[in-house]
């Protein structure tokens, strides 16, 4: 039995674990001393921080300001380089954009009369188709003849009765002709026109019979319509800035629609001259100068491929004993009656240098307005050389446009004249002559046509340094 003791003993036991006595702590009081202080704490702080906020604000105004300042003065510099460099540029573009070609060789055109047929009642032909047993079938009315013969025109017919008839009498060949060049209708000029060349022509073709011309039209008659189409044929005393540039659809002088036909049938006069006698030397050449010239009126650019042609019979006219004195007397009368400016170079570009003779006449050309450019009694081509040479275009007072107009009838006579192959002293002046040009004037050179001349010479003198 166990002690009961032992359950009594407080001595060995482990004390109780009471938890301590929780200490309330006491809440301080604040006071309204407490509040006004914090207060003016606080706001001390805000001052300050505004006061440096401020100050900081003050620093980056100031040093803005300088910024401001300083690009403002960069900018006005940058901004009078481009007023200075835009007011030189628009002088160059000035400058070189008034120098257009373009010469008004057309002046104001005469009316076109009416084109009668006044001779009917005397009229073979008629006569002879009012006798035949066709005329049962149409029963042609004399009264009625002109237009009847219009009616066998412009179907053909009557140049097939020509044909068959073996001639074109006078009086018919006044009127057909007098169609092609003043009539007002389009058809009848064109049908006219192509009865003349075909007859024309005619002879030509193999196995075919030829036809009698009573008449044949002369030089005269041909110039004489030019007169009617206001041809100005003195116009040493206009130059192309006299001319007014007027847009393409305006009412603007020139030659009535006509002018296409005269073109044609003077082609055909300078291929026919083995069979017809139509003009002499000394008109053929007259004729030549005035194809040429008609290439610098603006109003005959849609006509660019008939004078073309028309062009390439003219050279081909003349014998070979005729050509060297014709040709240069072609080439003294365009540079007498023409300027020597840009229409001077259109001129020379309008010679397409195709065989050998265009090739000639092209180089004369160019040589007698270079002659005249420099207004000069030049004796030899070193001497028209020697001349190019002293140019200084150094000097603000050269007149570099003349010397880009220099450079270029240089280069066409030179070019497509053989004399030069034959002396090397004529190359190697013509180098140093494009060296001045391309050396001496350096890129930045704003005066006018400074550009193209230097920009010329250098693509001129690559040529020839690859020789």
């Amino acid at each position: 039995m166990e002690d009961i003791g032992d359950y009594l003993d407080f001595e060995f036991e482990e004390p109780s674990k009471v938890p301590a006595a929780i200490t309330k702590k006491k809440k301080k009081v604040i006071g309204l001393d407490d509040l006004v202080a914090d207060y003016y704490q606080e706001k001390s702080k805000v001052i300050e921080r505004e006061s440096k906020r401020a100050k900081s604000e003050k620093q980056i105004c100031d040093s803005d300001d300088d910024l401001d300042e300083e690009d403002a003065r960069q900018v006005k510099e940058f901004e009078d380089h481009v007023d200075e460099f835009q007011k030189d540029m628009g002088q160059i573009s000035n400058d070189d954009d008034t120098h257009f070609w373009g010469f008004q060789v057309f002046g104001n055109q005469e009316v076109l009369s009416p084109v009668r047929f006044a001779e009917i009642d005397s009229c073979e032909l008629l006569q002879s188709f009012q006798n035949h047993k066709l005329n049962s079938m149409v029963e042609l009315e004399m009264e009625k003849g002109e237009t009847f013969l219009e009616g066998l025109l412009t179907n053909g017919w009557l140049l097939k009765l020509v044909f068959i008839s073996g001639q074109l009498e006078d009086s018919i060949a006044t009127w057909t002709f007098n169609l092609m060049l003043y009539s007002s209708k389009d058809v009848l000029r064109r049908s006219a026109c192509d009865l003349w060349c075909s007859i024309l022509l005619h002879k030509n073709k193999p196995d075919h019979s030829s036809i009698k011309l009573v008449r044949v039209p002369s030089h005269s008659e041909l110039k004489k319509a030019l007169e009617v189409y206001g041809f100005q044929l003195d116009s040493s005393s206009k130059s192309s800035s006299d001319v007014e540039m007027v847009p393409a659809d305006s009412d603007c002088p020139g030659p009535p629609q006509n002018i296409q036909y005269w073109i044609k049938y003077v082609r055909v006069c300078f291929q026919v001259r083995n069979t017809w006698q139509i003009l002499s030397s000394s008109e053929a050449e007259d004729l030549t100068y005035i194809i040429i010239t008609m290439c610098l009126d603006r109003v005959m650019l849609g006509l660019s491929v008939v004078l073309h042609e028309c062009l390439v019979a003219a050279i081909s006219y003349f014998k070979d004993d005729e050509w060297q004195a014709s040709c240069h007397q072609i080439a003294k009368c365009l540079a007498l009656r023409l300027p020597t400016d840009v229409n001077c170079l259109r001129i020379v570009d309008s010679i397409s240098a195709i065989d050998g003779r265009s090739k000639h006449l092209r180089s004369a050309v160019a040589f007698q307005f270079l002659v005249k450019c420099f207004d000069a009694k030049v004796l030899d081509a070193e001497e028209i050389l020697r001349l190019l040479i002293s140019i200084n275009v150094r000097d603000n007072k050269c007149n570099l446009f003349k010397m880009y107009i220099g450079l270029s009838l240089a280069e066409n006579w030179l070019l497509f004249d053989p004399l030069l192959n034959d002396k090397p002293i004529l190359r190697e002046m013509w180098g140093l002559c494009l060296r001045n040009c391309s050396c001496q004037i350096t890129s930045t050179d704003l005066r006018p046509f400074a550009s193209k001349v230097r920009c010329k010479a250098t693509y001129l003198l690559q040529g020839t340094s690859s020789r």
